[in-house]
């Protein structure tokens, strides 16, 4: 027997082998396609089955789209709390959060254990005001409970005409029974970001939520405090932030990072597998940067933390932050609907995933729920100075030219508008903490500058 003779008896030996184990596994796997398409049908013919029977026997005539369209939001339910299936006019609604303003009581809502939860109010709203509190549970929207509610449906019933009341009955931690707070809706501006110096060198720049035009505001408002001066550091408040839109928070995140990854998403399917990285932009910032945040600090908030966080180009300060580590695909339906649908986690450039857990910060700075009050009728203390002394020596320098009348007064107003600001700043401990930190930071490094 020659080589060749022998070499194809082998090749016909082993494909007798493993053309049956081939053909075997070719039958488990469309084996396993099958038994799993036909348990799908059965589930629909069980579906179908019990639609007909409504139609039949229920005791008054259904309105079969509504019914479905029920069906399809008890499917999603049964995901995740932010998947959603929405209506046409509930699609809508959703647009609105990201575009123009609505007229509503401004908080940011979730599903945290099957219970409707404050996420976190948003600044300078009628919530706000009346003191509704991150991490509140919401059991009743106007006497009705939200146990069934879906989130779009818990929206909808918030939001109403401008001037109109509406009742929620919140548990808070340490309340022993449920507390009713009612509130006036009114128009809720969506103004991103709003800034202002905390003093000469240090910049203060607080982002409510990322919405369409929140790198533009943010840039503007940058600009406008580097024209005051040479910054010496800048505080990023993010503190009850509900999140927004992921390529703004990417855009944020890349004004202060050169290079590197700034997040990246995996989910299921290849085509959720994104990658978002910092690139030059030509400006650098070289002061230093804290970042505020808290347990109302969610999903884009918390992606600009981690990425600064762990390309050590800021400092995190605060508390722990909400733990929305997921990414929702809005998803247009023919009819007008849509459909809000997890479709990946994602995870900081240090391959961190957040979800459920958070940004831990780098100094931990407990949030103050407890509001301050001021006490008006105590008198501010005064303390005696060398200048106070009689025949004290003087300055030597040049004195300044005596002010006019209106000069003083425009002093007193400026003075007023400055304690004002200081008396706001010693209010807020976080805050207070972060400008500490930063004065001691510039102090240190002029001390190892001369060194």
């Amino acid at each position: 027997m020659n080589k060749k003779t022998s070499f194809i008896k082998k090749l016909s030996i082993i494909t007798l082998i493993c053309l049956p184990i081939f053909t075997l596994l070719l039958w488990e796997r469309d084996s396993g396609v099958q038994a799993k398409t036909q348990d799908i049908y059965k589930d629909l013919e069980t579906f179908s089955s019990v639609l007909s029977l409504l139609q039949k026997n229920y005791v008054e005539e259904i309105d079969t789209g509504e019914v479905i369209k029920g069906a399809i939001k008890g499917m999603l339910t049964t995901l995740d709390p932010h998947s959603s299936f929405m209506k046409p006019d509930d699609f809508q609604e959703l647009k609105i959060e990201t575009k123009g303003s609505f007229s509503g009581i401004g908080i940011e809502i979730t599903m945290k254990d099957s219970i409707l939860t404050v996420v976190s109010p948003i600044e300078g709203t009628p919530a706000f005001t009346q003191g509704v509190k991150a991490q509140d549970k919401i059991f009743k929207i106007d006497g009705e409970l939200t146990k069934d509610m879906s989130l779009m449906e818990a929206v909808k019933k918030l939001r109403g005409p401008k001037g109109t009341e509406v009742t929620i009955s919140i548990h808070r931690e340490g309340l022993t029974e449920l507390k009713d707070i009612t509130i006036v809706r009114n128009v809720i501006p969506l103004i991103s970001v709003k800034s202002k110096m905390l003093e000469p060198g240090y910049g203060y720049l607080r982002i409510r939520s990322f919405q369409s035009k929140t790198t533009t505001e943010f840039k503007k408002a940058l600009d406008t405090i580097e024209e005051e001066g040479e910054l010496k550091g800048l505080v990023i408040d993010l503190r009850n932030n509900p999140g927004g839109l992921l390529d703004q928070a990417v855009k944020i995140s890349d004004i202060f990072l050169d290079k590197g990854m700034i997040v990246s998403t995996r989910g299921r399917i290849k085509e959720q597998n994104m990658e978002f990285k910092a690139h030059s932009n030509g400006k650098k910032y070289t002061f230093p940067i804290i970042v505020l945040v808290n347990e109302g600090s969610a999903s884009a908030s918390e992606i600009v933390a981690g990425a600064l966080q762990d390309h050590k180009r800021a400092l995190i300060l605060g508390a722990q932050t909400f733990g929305k580590g997921s990414v929702q695909t809005i998803i247009p339906m023919d009819d007008g609907a849509g459909l809000r649908l997890t479709t990946a986690r994602y995870y900081t450039p240090n391959d961190r995933s957040i979800q459920a857990k958070g940004i831990t910060p780098d100094i931990l700075v407990a949030t103050e729920f407890d509001e301050v009050k001021e006490e008006k009728d105590t008198k501010q203390p005064t303390f005696l100075r060398e200048k106070d002394l009689k025949h004290h020596m003087e300055n030597g320098e040049k004195e300044e030219k005596e002010p006019t009348k209106d000069n003083e007064e425009n002093d007193a107003e400026e003075s007023a508008e400055e304690m004002k600001k200081q008396e706001e700043i010693a209010r807020d401990h976080q805050l207070n903490q972060a400008l500490t930190l930063l004065k001691g930071l510039n102090v240190f490094s002029s001390i190892n500058t001369a060194l």
